[in-house]
């Protein structure tokens, strides 16, 4: 087939927005309107190896959904990944995704081709909503390593001042002249909830140190942050900050 009898075959299985842009032998660039959440459109190639032709991103689908420093090479993201890619019949071939073209059916190739990259654009994002939702998984399995399991207890409450459980700390570090507070804040609110456990726990008059640890400091609104910040001693932007950062800093702590 020519390049104008592919283009037309793509325009009338996918849209009639595509074209074809030749990129030296045997290869072309598929201009099509699809694009990632932020603007940047699917990266998609036909490419001939000997006498078949294929379809590819060069690698460039998993290099965009890196960007949000998302590990989609193990456990469910992977699987879901791995599912997403046995649907539409794309193979992944060290990060570099291809769609070989059975029976001059290049038209279907290239619709199941995006249909796939769409896919995994939508689990990217999904999996950003996932690790939101496993940053408190990430906190405590940080904090396990961090810590000794005798100095620590998860989701402390003061069983005479607060029997009812209303005023949570994620972590209390124990072992110290005065028990460190550790708190994992994802969001507004729960660095309004970290304040108001720590303003209690003043009224209590029970001796503490607060720390937190954010999922991402820069999303909590100004005004709660700086509420937070009345009543906290140290604080880390993010738990890769809390990684680099929390050893020395509990050390200086544990030295009172």
């Amino acid at each position: 087939m020519t390049p104008e009898t592919i283009t037309q075959e793509f325009r009338r299985k996918v849209c009639e927005e595509i074209r074809l842009a030749s990129e030296g032998v045997n290869r072309y660039i598929v201009f099509t309107p699809f694009m990632f959440d932020d603007g940047d459109h699917l990266c998609i190639l036909l490419k001939r190896a000997g006498d078949r032709w294929y379809l590819s991103d060069e690698g460039h689908t998993f290099m965009h959904v890196s960007y949000d420093e998302i590990d989609i090479e193990r456990g469910t993201r992977s699987k879901i990944i791995d599912a997403a890619l046995l649907s539409y019949g794309i193979r992944n071939e060290d990060g570099e995704l291809k769609s070989v073209i059975e029976e001059d059916a290049y038209g279907d190739a290239l619709y199941s081709f995006v249909q796939g990259l769409i896919k995994i654009t939508d689990v990217s994002y999904l999996t950003r909503e996932r690790v939101r939702s496993t940053f408190l998984e990430d906190f405590q399995s940080f904090l396990t390593e961090q810590v000794p399991e005798d100095r620590r207890v998860f989701d402390y409450n003061n069983p005479q001042r607060d029997p009812e459980r209303k005023y949570i700390v994620d972590c209390r570090v124990n072992g110290t002249r005065r028990p460190l507070f550790v708190f994992a804040v994802p969001n507004d609110a729960r660095c309004r909830d970290a304040t108001i456990t720590c303003l209690q726990y003043e009224k209590f008059e029970a001796p503490f140190v607060a720390t937190a640890i954010f999922e991402n400091q820069v999303e909590i609104n100004r005004r709660v942050l700086a509420r937070f910040s009345d009543v906290c001693e140290k604080q880390f932007p993010s738990l890769q900050s809390a990684k680099e950062r929390f050893e020395p800093y509990w050390k200086g702590i544990i030295g009172e």
